[in-house]
């Protein structure tokens, strides 16, 4: 029995979460495309001839670090520096998502200085991020989890799959 993704992605809980109205969600689900458009376009702007290539790199090192606040159990089973797991967990509320969001994004808007490439859309994506973050703070919406992604607790996660897999 092979795994595959669906696997671990919870329909049901996906249609919650668009239900839900709760903003908090919606910044959770652009980070995670977030930290697939600042690893992929970073790597993309690394072949150009300009000082765009220093802003390609922040966008990937700014994925990983986006990869680590929207995905906290990484930061369990990687190891990782005090320092950093603290850095981390600074951005717990809705407040400081929508800061941070909006910083990163600042920072991919000054690269549009230099020469507009696909940064753009990199700083387009962390600022809707920002803007969901922002919205949830206004609304009093308590930052909440997503369930897209199935609870390893859950009783219908693959438990004897995943241990064979690894064996």
């Amino acid at each position: 029995m092979a795994l595959s993704i669906t696997q671990f992605i919870n329909t049901a809980g996906m249609l919650k979460d668009l239900k839900s109205f709760n903003f908090s969600v919606y910044g959770r689900w652009f980070g995670y495309i977030n930290v697939i458009l600042c690893v992929a376009l970073g790597v993309a702007n690394l072949f150009h001839v300009n000082a765009v290539i220093a802003f390609g790199i922040v966008s990937i090192v700014q994925g990983i670090v986006i990869l680590f606040i929207e995905v906290p159990f990484l930061l369990r089973i990687c190891p990782l520096s005090d320092n950093f797991i603290e850095f981390i967990k600074k951005f717990e509320t809705n407040g400081y998502r929508s800061l941070f969001y909006f910083a990163m994004a600042v920072v991919q808007y000054c690269s549009c200085a230099l020469m507009v490439t696909s940064l753009l859309v990199v700083a387009i994506g962390l600022t809707i991020s920002s803007a969901f973050y922002a919205v949830a703070l206004t609304k009093n919406q308590e930052f909440q989890n997503t369930q897209f992604i199935k609870n390893p607790t859950d009783d219908d996660f693959p438990r004897e799959a995943v241990v064979r897999e690894m064996l």
